[in-house]
């Protein structure tokens, strides 16, 4: 594999009973970017950060991380990265300083640089006023910085985020957004899987989408944007009863991607000429409209593109196989 990417993988495969979590999956990530990893629930993302994490095992292929193979050196992996994953892992009836100073011992810290490492991040976080409560008084945002954190007390060169703005409100995020971006700043290679499409478009570099086990798109947000038309189509009737008759004739000269969004119809533009045919098919048929609009492309609407779904909970019964199957492996290999 190439040295010159910080993460990468050729043909991972994972299995779990009937379920195949992934299946060929090829990425790689360069030092100092973010990688985002996008997929619906069950899609295979939090399997994937598992096996770079060394807490699963791939049944095929390979994967690296800082040039170092997951299996054959899960030791040296496990030094060079931190990882957060969807929920906080902090013990709550610690305090802050107590829960990073607990984590510096076990890295073999010697206990006054760990004390000292522990004041820099929680100064750093914005949490050293709430340094001496215990955990379980922080409210959601903080416990989430505080994880964060934790998983930067080994000072890792790459971080593995699992969802880690999940639950959080939008201050929160924007905040842990913040941080993200001083880290990358400072040389950090970060893997960043996330259910909020717009938080990929604002921080990964490059995305890959991946969908039952697969990888089915990777580039650039403004390189998957342009896959399914770098523009968008709005069209809102003026009356609400107007919206199916206007859907019609919208796919009549656009194409099965039309689709009624509340009380408007989108569609993605690659043709210059369909915003001026539509308002002539719409003229014609005296259906009187009030917006009509070209607009970007959302990473939502590249994924609904080309996964058929947006983002959110489904999958259930497959994500719920495949993590049986991953908390009973993770035990297995945490013994080994």
């Amino acid at each position: 594999m190439a040295r010159s990417y910080a993460i990468q993988a050729e043909g991972l495969a994972k299995r779990f009973k009937d379920t195949r979590a992934l299946d060929g999956v090829d990425l790689e990530a360069r030092t100092g970017t973010v990688l985002g990893l996008l997929g619906p629930n069950g899609a295979g993302k939090t399997t994937a950060v598992r096996i770079f994490a060394t807490l699963l095992q791939p049944d095929a292929g390979r994967a690296e991380v800082a040039g170092h193979d997951v299996v054959r050196e899960a030791g040296v992996v496990r030094s060079l990265i931190g990882l957060t994953g969807q929920y906080a892992a902090v013990d709550e009836n610690l305090t802050g300083t107590e829960n990073l100073l607990l984590i510096g011992r076990l890295l073999g810290i010697p206990r006054r640089p760990a004390k000292a490492r522990a004041a820099e991040l929680l100064e750093r976080f914005g949490l050293t006023e709430a340094s001496g409560r215990a955990v379980k008084t922080f409210s959601g945002g903080m416990r989430r910085r505080l994880d964060l954190a934790a998983s930067l007390v080994g000072r890792p060169s790459i971080l593995f985020l699992d969802e880690p703005t999940t639950g959080l409100d939008p201050r929160s995020r924007g905040e842990l957004w913040d941080m993200l971006r001083g880290l990358v700043a400072e040389g950090v290679t970060a893997l960043l899987t996330t259910q909020y499409l717009n938080e990929a478009d604002l921080l990964a570099d490059r995305i890959v989408v991946i969908d039952r086990g697969r990888v089915i798109a990777e580039g650039t947000p403004d390189e998957l944007k342009s896959q399914v038309g770098g523009q968008v189509l709005q069209v809102r009737p003026v009356r609400e009863g107007d919206l199916a008759a206007a859907h019609s004739l919208v796919a009549r000269a656009a194409g099965p991607q039309t689709r009624i969004e509340g009380e408007a119809v989108t569609v993605p533009v690659g043709d210059p000429e369909l915003m001026p045919a539509v308002v002539r098919s719409l003229d014609g048929a005296g259906i009187a409209v009030g917006e009509l609009m070209l607009r970007r492309s959302s990473l939502d609407e590249v994924f609904l593109a080309l996964t058929g779904h947006r983002t959110g909970p489904d999958g259930g019964r497959r994500e719920a196989d495949a993590r049986a199957g991953e908390r009973k492996e993770e035990r297995t290999v945490s013994t080994s």
